[in-house]
């Protein structure tokens, strides 16, 4: 009896039964359902969703193009490096590693603490840019959670200073600031490509899934430059400056038959591999962007207007006497009553007297046609950041004091790299090409060349700069074994009240072997201050050792006996006083 009542105790009612199965039914029917939704309907919705937490497009950066001298030396290039960056989010400020890692990277740990915890709101922090792949892979083996590095390039110039105001530099973000690097920056620049890769939760790339778009390195350039001469000239001009106690200082060389750049050197100077102490005043590339009066060494341009009027001849005489003249209430004076000269020895003696009586006799349009042909007042064609173009007055406006003036290179301004084209048309026979930072500019460059004056005329002028080493104020411009062209200049700088009493630029500007000119090369020295000062005693010497030393890596064969030139030498140089 017991039996029965237990087994009808365990017996359900049929209506249960069927409503725990309608359940069970219901509730395999809404998985089933789900199950439809996310394998069809929400699929592409959830794949995307996945993608956004896993699958990242990466930026493949574009490695910077090489910039390489005229013989493939480099002057510019690219080295890999890595950057590291911390997710603040995922990391533990608090992690001991994090005292090792601010060792390495030279970091106040304190600080670096400090700043994973005030950003542990956002995603990235730089850790440090640029540091080599050795150091970055040190501080990887740490562990470090929130962690990561991107691979990246940084320019390095082997050259240092000596070729800093040439090639530039770029800044952290490796786009260019100065120079060649800002002048071509989109070229060097080329761009950047992209790629899909599958990242883990932390961040890290565990797959490479698809070329997006490839990466487009930077392109090279070449300059015209010789780093050979480049070093030679910077080592003078530097001792130059250094020796007078100067203020700056500047050479620019060129090559006559391209006027290709060879050499453009600068003091002071700065070094783009250290960004840790650069000052405005040192990147400043004063052979393109500092003007001043160029003084004597303007009197061959007049010569050559005075030819090429067909109002004098080489043999033409200027009476100087008694070394002064007087224009209304100013006086232009030579340095001594050089009596009767002929127009070589107008440039040999530097006569002011002679060359005011000649632009008087020209007139102002004559004069500052043959100056601006020259290319002083126009852009020389460098196409170099910053260029300045220099002051050429108009002559409608002068008055008989500033025709007289400009004509001994006052009431004018030039850069360096103006003054070294105008001499490169006189070595030139005449003709005027643009200057060129690059190799072969005759083939790259397509502005075409100017004839400014007559062969015969360029020849004359050049003949008569041979007697300023010889018998004038250029005589510590004399190069042993080489006949040598030129003309030095002396002239006061501008300051805020005027002429500068005691503050003088010093100049020689010429060209050598003068027989057949292969090269030009300016040297200015601003503010010498120890003693002396003019452009023959000062800037005339450091022409004669770069000229002697590029000739000798040119590999050019002397023209001129040594004995020759030895007695020249020995004579010292003369005092030129405008």
């Amino acid at each position: 009896m017991s039996e029965k009542r237990t087994e009808k105790a365990l017996a359900l009612p049929g209506w249960r039964l069927s409503l725990v199965l309608a359940g069970l039914t219901a509730g395999f029917a809404v998985i089933g359902v789900k199950l439809v939704m996310l394998h069809s309907v929400q699929s592409p919705m959830l794949k995307h969703q996945a993608a956004l937490r896993t699958i990242k497009s990466e930026v493949l950066p574009a490695v910077r193009g090489s910039i390489y001298d005229r013989n493939g030396v480099p002057v510019a290039i690219s080295a890999p490096v890595h950057t590291l960056w911390v997710n603040p989010g995922r990391a533990d400020p608090d992690q001991p590693e994090w005292a090792q890692a601010a060792a390495l990277l030279e970091l106040d740990e304190a600080a670096l603490r400090e700043d994973i915890r005030q950003r542990a709101e956002r995603g990235f922090m730089y850790l440090k840019r640029h540091v080599s792949p050795d150091l970055a892979a040190a501080v990887k083996t740490l562990k470090l959670e929130g962690l990561a590095a991107d691979s990246e390039s940084k320019r390095f110039y082997p050259a240092g200073e000596v070729a800093a105001h040439v090639a530039g530099l770029t800044n952290v973000d490796d786009s260019g600031q100065e120079g060649i690097e800002l002048a071509y920056n989109e070229w060097l620049s080329g761009s950047p490509g992209k790629r899909k890769v599958l990242k883990d939760r932390e961040g890290h790339v565990i797959d490479h899934l698809e070329l997006e778009d490839a990466a487009r390195d930077g392109r090279n350039i070449q300059l015209s430059l010789d780093l050979r001469l480049q070093y030679m000239a910077y080592r003078e001009l530097k001792a130059a400056v250094s020796g007078y106690g100067a203020k700056s200082g500047s050479v620019v060389m060129l090559d006559v038959e391209t006027g290709e750049l060879l050499a453009m050197v600068n003091q002071p100077s700065f070094n783009p591999n250290d960004r840790s102490d650069l000052e405005p005043e040192r990147m400043r590339n004063r052979a393109v962007t500092d003007v001043f009066e160029p003084g004597s060494t303007m009197k061959p341009f007049t010569i050559a207007a005075a030819l090429e009027s067909g109002k004098y001849r080489a043999g033409s005489k200027i009476d100087t006497s008694p070394g002064y003249l007087r224009l209304g209430n100013y006086t232009i004076r030579d340095g001594a009553n050089y009596g009767v000269l002929d127009m070589g020895g107008v440039i040999a003696k530097s006569s002011n007297v002679a060359a005011a009586k000649i632009a008087r006799e020209l007139g102002g349009e004559h004069l500052w046609g043959m100056f601006s042909d020259s290319g002083f007042g126009q852009p020389t064609g460098v196409e170099y950041p910053g260029e300045r173009y220099g002051v050429l007055p108009s002559p409608s406006a002068w008055k008989p004091v500033q025709l007289s003036s400009l004509a001994y290179g006052y009431g004018m301004s030039s850069t360096v790299m103006q003054l070294a084209q105008g001499y490169q048309v006189l070595a030139n026979k005449g003709v005027r090409r643009p200057v060129s930072l690059f190799h072969r500019a005759g083939q790259q460059n397509e502005q075409a060349p100017i004839q400014v004056m007559s062969a015969d005329t360029a020849v004359s002028v050049v003949n008569m700069l041979r007697r300023v080493i010889t018998e004038g104020t250029g005589k510590r411009a004399a190069v042993s074994g080489f006949s040598v062209a030129g003309k030095s200049g002396t002239v006061h700088r501008l300051g805020a009240q005027g002429y500068e009493a005691e503050e003088y630029s010093a100049l020689f500007a010429g060209m050598a072997p003068a027989d057949n000119p292969k090269i030009v090369v300016v040297v200015v020295i601003h503010s010498p201050q120890k003693g002396e000062y003019y452009g023959g005693e000062v800037a005339a010497p450091v022409f004669s050792r770069i000229v002697s030393d590029s000739l000798r890596i040119l590999g050019v064969q002397p023209d001129r006996p040594d004995s020759l030139l030895a007695d020249a030498s020995a004579s010292g140089a003369s005092s030129e006083r405008h």
